[in-house]
This record gives structure tokens, C-alpha cells and sequence, in this order.
């Protein structure tokens, strides 16, 4: 079976992607869905939810549009998650790709340097990084990549490792192409697929260390996301439960999505783990 026909019957990857579309959907339209601006006050405070055609999801303490804040705020998170993965991508996978295949001190080297950044707990390192910049978009993203891309360099490592001792690796090296052309077009392709798998899991980890750091106040005050929505409302939760509520439940739909992605890629591009999976 080919790839899509694998993913397409699992399931929770088809749920996970309807999700996920959904999210992006908003995100992408939300100045067409939305008239009111997510900073703008447009009633009294503290307007319950569904309680007028305009504005769904009530208002919050300042009353401002919670509907738009959502939608505003699915922007930031998503943005961040992307761009941060993408960046972490680019620092773990050259750096794991180089100690796999070079081994002896380029490995030991890479490997020491990974473990510096993994000695300390990924989100104190953040909420220092954060805190010693000023917060803005960029900040939280690049923190966030940094403590992201450790375990991205160990997985690639892993991988060209496996790769480079068969037969095909053997068979280059005899043709007489270099080291840098075989690992480039020929070890690193063969890792794609637990790349794919892992950077779908890293953007849902990305969304909940932002909303994290935002709930935190270490957010860029100037952009709304759905963790700051959570911290502003934190101090009236049992007046307003709404204000938490509905961030709260946008975040768990956008990870909960993406890690059914994540396993549908997984069983998608491993043919032989899903057999396996079938047996059981």
C-alpha cells in the first residue's frame, strides 16, 4: 500500500488532520471571521458566552471579544510552533547527521555539546532564555528551538548510524563518491521518516511551552495567544470560568490533533510496525 492509503486508514490521523485544517482555517481567516479586534473593547466585561449573536464567547475582563482572541491568539501558537520546530530541525539534524556518519571526535564532540543543552529541564532553560531577552515572538521562538533541537540531533544520530552500515553505504563509498555526497544523498533520505514523525510531535510541544511561558507573563505582550488568555483570567477563573476554559480546550484540540497526526505518520512510513500492530 502507498503512503496515503496507509494514513488514510487510521482514524485518528484523519481526525487529527480535520482538527488541525479546522485550527488553520481559523487562524488564516480570522480578520474575515471576525470584525472586532482581539486588543478592542466592544462591550461591558465579563459577558457570559453565548449570550449575544455577536460576540459567541462572551467578553473578557476588559471586555474584549473572546471569539477573536481565540482565533488571533491560534495565530501566535501555531506560528511559534512551526518556526520553532523548523529551526531546532536545523540545528539537530546537521549536527546528529555529522556524528552518525564521521563518528570518533566529531561524535564525541557533538554528543557533549548536545548534553550541555539537556542538563538542564527544557522549560527552566526556556524561561531563562526568555527572561534574559526581551519577550517578543522571536525570543519565545528561538528559546523554544534551542531547548527543542537535542533530541532531534540524538534521533539523527541514531539513524545515520543504522543507515551507514548497510549495504547500499558500502556500495558508494566503492563507486568512489565522497563523504559528503553519500551522506547527503544517500544516508540522510533514509532518515527522513522518523524525522517526519518526530517533528509533528515537536510543534505540540512547541504550542504548550509558549502557552506556558505566556500564562507565565513571559509572553510578547504585544501579540495575543492562548496562554496569556489562560494567565489574564487565572485571578476571576471562578467568576469567569469561561476565560480559561475555552483556551484551555483550543490548546488540548490543537495537540491533541497533532499527535494523531504524529502516530498516523508514524504507522504510515513504518509498513512493518503496523504489521506488527495488526498481529498483536
Amino acid at each position: 500500500m502507498s503512503f496515503w492509503t496507509r494514513f488514510r486508514t487510521n482514524i485518528g490521523a484523519m481526525v487529527g488532520v480535520v482538527l488541525l485544517i479546522a485550527v488553520i482555517a481559523i487562524a488564516v481567516f480570522a480578520p474575515l471571521i471576525f470584525a472586532n479586534d482581539p486588543w478592542q473593547m466592544v462591550q461591558r466585561p465579563f459577558l457570559p458566552p453565548f449570550s449575544r449573536e455577536d460576540l459567541l464567547l462572551g467578553t473578557d475582563t476588559l471586555g474584549r471579544d473572546v471569539a477573536a482572541q481565540l482565533a488571533y491568539g491560534a495565530r501566535v501558537s501555531l506560528l511559534v510552533g512551526l518556526v520553532s520546530t523548523l529551526v531546532a530541525l536545523l540545528i539537530g539534524v546537521p549536527l546528529g547527521a555529522l556524528a552518525g556518519f564521521y563518528g570518533g571526535l566529531v561524535d564525541e564532540g557533538a554528543m557533549r555539546f548536545t548534553e550541555f543543552f539537556q542538563t538542564i529541564p527544557n522549560f527552566a532553560l526556556a524561561i531563562v532564555l526568555v527572561a534574559i531577552f526581551e519577550p517578543t515572538l522571536s525570543s519565545i521562538t528561538l528559546a523554544i528551538a534551542i531547548v527543542s533541537w537535542p533530541p532531534v540531533a540524538r534521533l539523527v544520530r541514531a539513524e545515520v548510524m543504522s543507515v551507514r552500515k548497510r549495504e547500499f553505504v558500502d556500495a558508494a563509498m566503492l563507486a568512489g563518491l565522497t563523504k559528503r555526497r553519500i551522506l547527503v544523498r544517500q544516508v540522510l533520505p533514509n532518515t527522513l521518516s522518523p524525522i517526519i514523525v518526530m517533528a509533528s510531535l515537536m510543534v505540540a510541544t512547541a504550542i504548550l511551552l509558549e502557552s506556558s511561558l505566556s500564562f507565565l507573563g513571559l509572553g510578547d505582550p504585544n501579540a495575543m495567544s492562548w496562554g496569556y488568555m489562560i494567565g489574564a483570567a487565572r485571578t476571576v477563573i471562578r467568576s469567569a470560568w469561561w476565560l480559561s476554559f475555552f483556551p484551555g480546550v483550543a490548546i488540548i484540540i490543537t495537540v491533541l490533533a497533532l499527535n494523531l497526526i504524529g502516530e498516523g505518520l508514524n504507522d504510515a512510513l513504518n509498513p512493518h510496525l503496523s504489521r506488527r500492530k495488526g498481529r498483536a
